[in-house]
C-alpha cells in the first residue's frame, strides 16, 4: 500500500441497535501523528465504532478506508498494520506475563524495536514476568495488555477505554507511549473517560450523540 496515502478514514458511517440509530452520516480522518478520542455517554455507540473501525462489525451504512482503500478489501494489509485493544483484552491466563508477549511474537509482529524485558520494564511488570496472568491484578493485566502495542509494531492503535483498571502512574506512562508511537508516524483511535494529561497534543475529539463532528 502506497505510504504517501497513509490515512484511516470513516465514510457516511451508520450504525443501529436494536432498531435505535447510534449514530448517522458520521465521517472523519485520522492521520498520521495524530489521536482521535472519542467520548460520550454509555450506550452512545463508542464500541460498537471502534469496532467497525477494526472490520469487526460491519456499519449499517458506509465503509471505513484504509491508505485509500476499503478495509474489508484489503483486509491483510489492513490488519497487519491494525492492533485493537478491547475490553476483552486477550491475555491468556495460563500464561504468565512474558509468555504472553512471546505469543504476541509469535503472531507475527515485524521489526520490533523493544525486547520482551524492556516492554515488561517500561509497564512497570518485570517484577511479574514469571507470574500466571490469572494471578495478575485488572490493573497489571491491562497494562500486559497495553504492553503488547509495542511489539507488533501496528501503525494503527484502536484502544478502547485503555485506561481501565490503570492507576494514575500507569496512565501517565502511557501516554508517554501513545505519544513516542504518533510521534514516530503512528495514530491512535480511543475511546476513554478520562481527561488526557497534555502529554499528547495533536488531539481531535469525537463526542457521539452529540453533533458527531470531530474537532481539534
Amino acid at each position: 500500500m502506497p505510504s504517501d496515502n497513509l490515512e484511516l478514514k470513516a465514510v457516511d458511517l451508520a450504525c443501529e441497535r436494536n432498531d435505535l440509530a447510534l449514530f448517522n452520516h458520521l465521517s472523519f480522518s485520522v492521520a498520521p501523528g495524530q489521536l482521535l478520542k472519542i467520548t460520550g455517554h454509555n450506550g452512545s455507540g463508542k464500541t460498537s465504532l471502534l469496532r467497525i473501525l477494526c472490520g469487526l462489525r460491519m456499519p449499517d451504512e458506509g465503509s471505513v478506508q484504509w491508505c485509500g482503500h476499503c478495509i474489508l478489501k484489503n483486509r491483510i494489509e489492513f490488519l497487519t498494520d491494525m492492533a485493537y485493544v478491547g475490553h476483552q483484552h486477550g491475555i491468556k491466563n495460563d500464561l504468565t506475563a512474558s509468555e504472553n508477549l512471546r505469543l504476541t511474537n509469535l503472531a507475527g509482529s515485524r521489526n520490533q524495536k523493544f525486547s520482551i524485558p524492556d516492554v515488561l520494564k517500561r509497564f512497570n511488570l518485570e517484577q511479574h514476568e514469571d507470574v500466571l496472568a490469572r494471578n495478575l491484578s485488572a490493573g497489571q493485566k491491562q497494562r500486559l495488555a497495553l504492553a503488547r502495542l509495542l511489539l507488533n509494531n501496528a501503525r494503527l492503535w484502536i484502544l478502547d477505554e485503555p485506561f481501565t483498571a490503570v492507576d494514575l502512574h500507569g496512565r501517565e506512562n502511557f501516554e508517554h507511549e501513545m505519544a513516542a508511537h504518533l510521534a514516530n508516524g503512528g495514530m491512535v483511535v480511543m475511546s476513554s473517560h478520562h481527561p488526557l494529561s497534555g502529554t499528547i497534543n495533536n488531539v481531535v475529539s469525537l463526542e457521539l450523540g452529540r453533533d458527531n463532528n470531530a474537532t481539534g
